[in-house]
């Protein structure tokens, strides 16, 4: 089993770090191998090769059975005048890979529910999962430039979807809705852009092939409410690429903090297994504030680490092993300082690691 580690930039270093532990520990008690293969990515690629996203990286990505990836960015790589961001090698890798569905669990962990901003009778019992599309929208659209006009500075993006890029996200979002709660929410902007209309047409179309599912349509600003309001109701959310990715951060706050949701980024290509060639990654960015002070909360990207042994590598077991761990090591009071409250025992990075690590049985 050969997984290429990108641990990127800011706190990326040390949450990986701290995945690969528990990853190291989960393969040795289950009694499986794994090789790992270390490259520079993100900024730190700049900085070493000037480009985000190294030739070398993509074909190391691309004969690997999964991807681990910590975080890029940071205000070193910040002037928007730049012609090369880190953010255009996490951009080229998804695209590179063929991931066009984005999978971020959002599960609020009962130890913690008091670290959210919202009510905890609201929040209690929501277990919802954010199907975003990767590879289309605004974020690749052509063309996408500034430029001079009649009044001065423009600047212009594109939004564009093809009917296949929606059919294949929708239906990977009812066959794990058939897995789940057997509902579906679809998100879009339909009164207002040609492609949200698009997107719902289609949505409609696939529909059809999921009859025992339930299925509804919600504008994206009217879910904005809605997952703050009654988050409860939602089991599957299916929808766009921007869109996917504001409303996974706004759903952030639901769990009390980005540093307990990992992600799974998927496609059609298949590794020695036959299963997805995924990239793996915590939702949280860089934290360039805290980089280096033992301060980051590594329960995203231990999560994420269960994600790629259960959806890369077929090992469902140790996924679970390593999810019960991390509940086990919040149950024992630890918290790291972005959910710490009175009466928890505060640690570091690398302290929540070895307390998952304890209890990885």
């Amino acid at each position: 089993m050969h997984i290429l580690v990108l641990p990127g930039d800011g706190i990326g270093p040390e949450v990986v770090d701290q995945g690969i532990r528990v990853l190291q520990r989960g393969a040795e008690r289950m009694g499986f191998a794994v090789t790992l293969d270390t490259a520079v990515f993100g900024g730190a690629a700049i900085d070493a090769h000037g480009t985000p996203l190294p030739d070398d990286v993509v074909r190391r990505a691309t004969a690997a059975d999964a991807v681990l990836l910590g975080a890029v960015g940071g205000p070193k790589w910040d002037d928007p005048r730049a012609t090369v961001r880190p953010e255009q090698g996490l951009l080229g890798l998804r695209k590179a890979l063929g991931l066009y569905a984005n999978l971020r669990p959002v599960r609020v962990f009962p130890q913690v529910i008091d670290t959210a901003p919202l009510k905890s009778e609201i929040l209690r019992g929501v277990d919802l999962l954010v199907l975003r599309e990767l590879t289309g929208g605004i974020y690749f659209g052509k063309p996408s430039e500034r430029r001079t006009g009649a009044h001065g500075r423009e600047a212009l993006d594109t939004c564009i979807y093809n009917e296949h890029e929606i059919a294949r996200l929708m239906r990977t979002a009812f066959d794990l809705a058939r897995e789940r709660r057997k509902k579906l929410t679809s998100v879009d902007k339909a009164n207002v852009l040609s492609s949200s209309r698009l997107w719902r047409e289609v949505a409609h179309e696939v529909r059809q092939d999921y009859p025992d599912v339930a299925y509804e349509d919600v504008l994206v600003d009217a879910m904005a409410m809605h997952l703050l309001r009654r988050p409860r109701d939602f089991d599957v959310v299916a929808t766009e690429n921007m869109f996917g990715d504001i409303l996974t951060d706004e759903a952030s706050m639901l769990a009390g903090s980005m540093g307990l949701l990992p992600s799974a980024s998927l496609g059609e290509s298949r590794n020695r297994f036959d299963l997805p060639r995924g990239l793996y990654e915590p939702i949280h960015g860089s934290a360039p504030d805290i980089a280096g002070h033992d301060k980051a909360n590594p329960l995203a990207t231990i999560l994420s680490v269960a994600m790629l042994l259960r959806h890369s590598l077929g090992q469902g077991a140790a996924a679970e092993t390593i999810e019960r761990a991390v509940s086990a090591a919040l149950d024992a009071g630890l918290r790291t300082p972005d959910i710490a409250q009175p009466g928890t025992r505060t640690v570091g990075c690398q302290e929540m690691g070895s307390a998952v690590l304890e209890y990885l049985t």
